[in-house]
């Protein structure tokens, strides 16, 4: 059996758009991608592939999934030798041997660790951000910092920006008496143990950074202390547990993900204020490399959403040189990159307040310019007229060059660089030649088969669409509510799935479709650890339920702004009456099971006619009559509709 962890790393490393691509010619439409599917013939594009998403949907053969799916379709391959095939093709390390009842156990361990780490994260952030608003320290220390910074009140709430306590163990004894384990907090880095034995606050007297994974949850924390203070770092991090990788996360992305899509690229930065003060200004596609370099997974992560970045650069020189092997990372991945420069002594958060938000936004749409240019720019001042440094340029810009992968860009950024730095085109040419032949001799080559024909058998598919509607559209649609709502607010519950699970549990509805059991399930125990998380159910180890959830995510559409603004046209969206649906929903689901409970208690009866069972007969018709009572009540509710 393969390891849970390594499963997760092959479906991160997997983006379904690199997946698919790799047989599909994809062109972009919107915020999505569309080509000829695989899977059956056609002459009119209808396979489409979404990248915020995850999953591929063809809307000729009806075939849905994500990248392992992908791949198990097309190569005819199961679960596990898809996921090694995909393996392969990022270079992730595959175990070779049969995983033991130790490691398995072990892989268990972790696993529920993981989830144990993360109540305790939710505690901890909800404990931080009642500091900063309700303590009367955190008020005058924590609240005044940020609104000093110019952060307003529903940013401050959006971040979940915090305050930790000026004393020794406040949160170690509030956690400890809420019922924390021990152990578990000193691994998750908010409390510490000395010497001696005794348990104290790792963070006191600091404002708080809420560090969030792509599923909007704590992961981590930062903590950024106030005074000057040479014995104290200015920041505190969390340390590497099950649940963070520091070298897997950018801060922001999970605010950032709709506004990445939308604009078709994101903004670099450094810290976390930066990312604050920019969402602020209204400029949302920005991530953080929370003051490290950049490494190879961060990148990973930014192409799923976008190949397009442009790095914000504050006046610093000697940090802009250190960073600069970052950027050729970014462009050896395949990225399109810009860079910009701020004024000496500004950084994108003082700037923007500087400027306001107008008046940030212009300047970052006029000052943005192609990293090979700046690049020699910035260097050929430093080189001057010594001829070793100029040698050694000229090598750095070509590495650089070699690495940008469209063949048009890098003969521009060779003419260009030729004339700046007065080199002959055809040395520039050679070398980048040979870097490029190197290259592509350390690649292994893959030939792609072609798929075999598959054709449609519409009478299969026209029976089993008959079959859908009549018996399982209303367990189906419960699953649409808990992928768009279920994270949102339900007056008496936690949110909207924990009303409907606990809706299903109180009226014992039996579900028939064994894929929307598996579905709440899963949303059941995701519950027990906050929300319910989307991504989870797209790359479900079962790869039918994967398939599911993407026929369904691939059902939703977005309604074009211009109905609004151009045509002064109002049309509700889903979140505006998703309380309406919800109830609609759940009644039809009642519904439907209260019209089975009608048909087996008719049975029983006509079974006990037949044997003569007089006492049974009359307890089947007192049941038929309440069923018929609740079967009344619940068709004449609003929005029921009887099939």
């Amino acid at each position: 059996m393969i390891p849970q962890s390594k499963i997760d790393e092959i479906i991160d490393a997997a983006r379904v758009e690199e997946v698919v691509g790799d047989y599909v010619s994809l062109k972009k439409r919107g915020a999505n991608l569309l080509g000829l599917c695989p899977f059956h013939q056609e002459k009119t594009p209808s396979f489409t592939v979404s990248p915020a998403k995850g999953i591929y949907k063809c809307f000729g053969c009806g075939k849905a999934g994500n990248s392992v799916n992908f791949i198990m379709e097309y190569e005819h391959l199961d679960y596990i030798p898809a996921l090694k095939f995909i393996a392969e093709k990022y270079q992730i390390e595959w175990p070779e041997v049969q995983i033991s009842d130790e490691a398995l156990a072990e892989e268990k361990r972790k696993q529920r660790e993981k989830e144990s780490l993360q109540i305790i994260n939710n505690f901890a952030e909800q404990y931080f951000a009642a500091n900063l608003q309700q303590d009367e320290e955190g008020i005058a220390i924590g609240l005044s910092y940020f609104e000093e910074r110019g952060f307003r009140p529903e940013t401050i709430e959006k971040f979940k920006l915090g305050y930790a306590k000026d004393n020794w163990d406040h949160f170690t004894q509030t956690a400890l008496a809420a019922g924390y384990n021990q152990e578990l907090l000193i691994k998750s880095g908010l409390i510490k143990q000395s010497e001696q034995g005794k348990l104290y606050d790792a963070y006191r007297g600091r404002v708080m950074f809420t560090i969030h994974g792509l599923n909007g949850k704590p992961i981590a924390f930062a903590g950024r202390f106030l005074k000057p203070d040479p014995k104290s770092p200015k920041y505190v991090n969390s340390p590497e547990t099950e649940l963070y990788h520091k070298s897997n996360e950018l801060y922001g992305l999970y605010f950032a993900r709709n506004a990445i899509n939308k604009a078709g690229y994101v903004y670099l930065v450094e810290g976390y204020t930066d990312v604050i003060q920019l969402h602020q200004a209204g400029v949302e596609n920005v991530v953080a490399s929370s003051g490290t370099s950049l490494t190879e997974n961060q990148i990973r992560l930014i192409k799923r959403f976008t190949d397009n970045v442009c790095v914000l650069y504050d006046g610093d020189a000697a940090g802009i040189k250190a960073s600069l092997r970052g950027i050729d990372m970014l462009l050896d991945a395949g990225l399109n990159v810009k860079v910009m420069l701020f004024p000496d002594g500004e950084d994108p958060d003082s700037f923007c307040r500087k400027q306001g938000p107008l008046g940030f936004s212009a300047y970052l749409d006029e000052n943005k310019q192609d990293f090979i240019r700046f690049k020699t720019s910035l260097l050929a001042a430093d080189a001057g007229t010594d001829p070793i440094r100029n040698a050694e340029l000229i090598k750095e810009v070509v590495q650089s060059i070699a690495k940008v992968p469209d063949a048009f860009k890098r003969a521009g950024f060779i003419k260009e660089t030729s004339a700046a730095l007065k080199v002959e085109e055809q040395l520039l040419i050679t070398e980048i030649n040979r870097l490029l032949r190197n290259k592509l001799s350390q690649q292994a080559h893959t030939t792609i088969p072609t798929p075999e024909e598959q054709p449609l058998n519409y009478e299969q598919e026209i029976k089993q669409l008959i079959d859908v509607q009549a018996q399982d559209y209303q367990e189906k649609d419960m699953v649409r509510l808990l992928i768009n709502f279920g994270h949102l607010p339900f007056e008496g519950y936690q949110n909207v799935a924990h009303f409907i699970i606990s809706e299903i549990a109180l009226d014992e509805i039996e579900i028939e479709n064994q894929l929307v059991h598996e579905v709440l399930n899963e949303t059941h125990k995701q519950l027990e650890l906050g929300e319910p998380d989307v991504k989870k159910l797209v790359n479900h180890m079962n790869p039918e339920v994967s398939k599911f959830i993407a026929e369904i995510l691939a059902m939703q559409y977005d309604i074009s702004p211009n109905w609004e603004h151009r045509y002064d046209i109002i049309i509700d969206k889903m979140e505006d009456k998703y309380l309406e649906d919800i109830d609609s929903a759940m009644n039809r689901l009642k519904l439907k099971n209260t019209e089975k409970l009608i048909k087996l208690n008719k049975e029983e009866m006509l079974k006990a006619e037949q044997e003569d069972n007089f006492e049974l007969l009359n307890d089947c018709m007192k049941v038929h009559q309440h069923l018929l009572t609740q079967k009344s009540k619940l068709s004449a509710k609003p929005g029921t509709v009887i099939v």
